[in-house]
């Protein structure tokens, strides 16, 4: 086993800082008139290319609405006194705070539409630049405060890696659950739509996505979950926790369990959020009328596709918590809070 020190690290909330400063002056340039960057299409409707190019008329707002202007400006506020007690006094409460603020960037993120609309935008087709952009830096600032939620709760005792070892036999059956839902529920039925077959997909509404997506694109999309799942598979292999052999210069080493364990988890609130908000859609559309159950029957695989990744983020959820408790830190047996050993407290206070 090896042990690490038990001083809280300060990187990650020190980057943390660095991001809510700079989107904090990003917001507040925005607040008092400036829109450089700026977007004011709605992220729920698909605007036309012609909307994207101007960012639906975001140069003739005279003010901003109070969330997107000021009210983000004291939201920033926030995070940069969250950061900054987690640099500079790290503990228990400033890890709580950090992992509050990781969660609302990340949900604010939309990460879900990211996995669309990054390759989409990629191969050519009309995007709204500045709102990807925007999404991306809550991303970023997301992981950021993650990264300084996992490294400052202060640790007044020395703590030991486990050396690798394989992972509980249930979480090798979620990570087979987290590689096999996206394969069968996303990929085959994408696959099979860009040869033309149209499984669990009316015909002609199959032929208007070919034409408004495009092959590329579409190969993307089809690839991307199929890439996840493999990955998701080293949760529960040796290479998840020792860098496989045909690494040049990076064979056999360790894998910073935060490495696996943030991305993981950050995905999979992304595929549960994001399956929750179309399950929710769906409802709401059969209960206003606007979709019958027939037409859904009729177009199961895209309806069954919210379902997928539900599942998915669920499965992914629990693979990494699994990996998390394999590779996760102890204390050694016998020391004591200070850092020593039991025997050397009760040495020191007898002396005293």
């Amino acid at each position: 086993m090896t042990t690490t020190p038990g001083t809280g690290r300060r990187g990650g909330a020190l980057v943390a800082l660095g991001f809510a400063l700079g989107y904090g002056l990003l917001r507040l340039y925005w607040a008092t008139g400036g829109r450089w960057g700026y977007t004011a299409c709605d992220r729920t409707r698909s605007p036309g290319p012609a909307e994207m190019a101007d960012g639906c008329g975001a140069e003739r707002l005279a003010t901003l609405p109070f969330w997107s202007g000021w009210g983000s400006v004291l939201l920033c506020a926030a995070l940069v006194a969250v950061a900054a007690v987690a640099a500079l006094r790290p503990g228990r409460l400033g890890a709580v705070a950090a992992w509050v603020c990781a969660a609302a960037l990340l949900i604010l993120a939309f990460p879900g539409h990211l996995l669309f609309q990054i390759p989409m935008a990629l191969a050519g087709r009309p995007s709204d630049w500045a709102d990807l952009t925007g999404r991306l830096l809550l991303l970023g600032g997301g992981l950021s405060f993650a990264a300084a939620a996992a490294g400052t709760a202060r640790r007044d005792t020395p703590v030991r890696r486990p050396e690798p070892g394989p992972v509980p036999a249930w979480t090798r059956r979620w990570a087979y659950a987290a590689f096999l839902l996206p394969v069968l529920g996303f990929t085959v039925p994408h696959a099979c739509w860009l040869l033309g077959v149209p499984l669990g997909i009316p015909a002609d509404e199959l032929r208007r996505a070919a034409e408004e997506i495009g092959v590329l694109p579409g190969l993307l999309l089809t690839l991307a979950p199929l890439l996840g799942g493999l990955l998701t598979l080293g949760l529960a292999a040796r290479w998840g926790q020792v860098l496989p052999g045909w690494l040049p210069g990076l064979a056999g080493r360790r894998v910073p369990p935060a490495l696996a364990v943030v991305p993981a988890g950050v995905t999979a609130l992304a595929l549960v959020a994001y399956g929750v908000i179309g399950i929710v859609m769906m409802a709401e559309a059969l209960a206003t009328g606007a979709t019958t159950w027939a037409e859904l029957r009729t177009g199961w695989a895209v309806a069954g596709t919210e379902l997928v990744f539900l599942g998915w983020g669920v499965a992914l959820a629990v693979t990494t918590a699994g990996y998390h408790r394999t590779t996760r830190p102890t204390v050694p047996v016998g020391v004591g809070r200070s850092g020593g050993t039991a025997a050397e407290s009760l040495s020191g206070g007898v002396g005293s």
